[in-house]
């Protein structure tokens, strides 16, 4: 069986700058003789219509990306949907069978799910030119989709209740009575990236179901959005959380009284794909959306939103080798045949 190894192969180089899209290319001096002799200016790439983008990202960082986008497409429309990865399947899954799905793009937190959207048939290939920076494992080798970020779920806590020396630092110590009634997490039937960190853990040998009783026996909450979660640990509702990082880092850099880290073993990265839907009404503006977010320009403004980059020239604070070292494995193609039974193991442990 085929095995996907997740790993983060990010190269860091320093660089932030904006690029302009369409400049006129400037006159040539007149000549000596005082004729007419200047070149005219090439014209000016003339874009128009409107993008529809759906995703399960911070609206924050979406409004940033719009705003990037436009400005590097003048003329089209950016447009969004934004809610939790659940709500967004479930707007895909309704709009499919009523013929259409009404976004252009499509950019969600978990890997597999596009592996189920491309079985139904509701992505398009496209293979944009921006693909030469980025790593081969983030790109789907059958052409449908493209990672266009690095996400991380890890452990966070509030810094008045808990010391730094004590927070959890793997997924087991999530299960020690110290923690008993003192941990949140977001319902994986919500989330895509919490969904995708369940499942892993349940594929994995090391954990299992049996891990998930335990964590649900040791008191854990579900909450039903990925911001819910995070503001429950920043405003001490519960001193430790199963999160994200960078939506942590949004947070701490805020002003909230928390902390994130990494786990120190089975570390869980989701390369979160962006992709073009099939019959979509925009096609044309949709592939300018994905070769703009998979651009240099493009994720050094999601590198500004806390996000970490795939492209192999974006400079970082997150030491990616560092955490591919120890990096969970996951077999993609295992964890889209059991994704069903897996849901179904956790809601019955949470007794849904």
């Amino acid at each position: 069986m085929k095995k996907i190894l997740v790993t983060l192969l990010v190269v860091s180089l320093v660089l932030c700058a904006f690029v302009s899209c369409g400049k006129k290319a400037e006159a040539a001096p007149a000549a000596d003789s005082g004729k007419a002799a200047a070149t005219e200016a090439a014209p000016e790439k003339k874009y128009s219509g409107k993008v529809m983008l759906y995703s399960s990202m911070q609206e924050a960082q979406l409004q940033a990306v719009e705003k990037a986008f436009e400005k590097a497409y003048p003329g089209i429309d950016m447009e969004y949907y934004f809610a939790s990865g659940g709500k967004v399947l479930t707007k895909m899954t309704t709009e499919a069978q009523g013929g259409q799905i009404a976004a252009d793009v499509v950019w969600l937190g978990d890997p597999c799910d596009y592996e189920g959207f491309k079985s139904k048939g509701w992505l398009e290939k496209y293979s944009s030119p921006e693909e030469n920076h980025i790593a081969k494992p983030y790109i789907d080798p059958d052409g449908y989709y493209t990672a266009g970020r690095l996400v991380t779920m890890g452990i966070a806590w509030n810094t008045t209740l808990v010391k730094d020396e004590e927070a959890p630092k793997t997924w087991n110590d999530l299960l020690n009575p110290l923690w008993k009634d003192q941990i949140i997490m977001t319902d994986p039937d919500q989330a895509s990236t919490t969904k995708y960190w369940m499942t892993a853990m349940m594929q994995s040998d090391k954990y299992g179901e049996a891990f998930f009783q335990k964590l649900h026996d040791n008191g854990t909450k579900l909450e039903s959005g990925t911001t819910a979660t995070h503001n429950r640990v920043a405003d001490g509702s519960y001193k430790v959380g199963i999160c994200l990082d960078y939506v942590s880092a949004n947070l701490i850099a805020e002003g909230s009284p928390m902390k994130f880290h990494f786990t120190t073993a089975d570390v869980c990265t989701m390369t979160s794909p962006v992709a073009l839907i099939k019959g979509c009404a925009n096609p044309e503006n949709g592939k300018h959306l994905i070769d703009f977010l998979l651009s240099k320009e493009g994720q050094e403004v999601l590198v500004g939103q806390n996000l970490v980059s795939v492209r192999d020239d974006v400079a970082m604070k997150v030491d990616t080798s560092a955490i591919a070292a120890i990096n969970m494995p996951v077999d993609f193609i295992r964890l889209g045949e059991n994704m069903k039974s897996y849901q179904a193991k956790f809601n019955k442990i949470w007794n849904k």
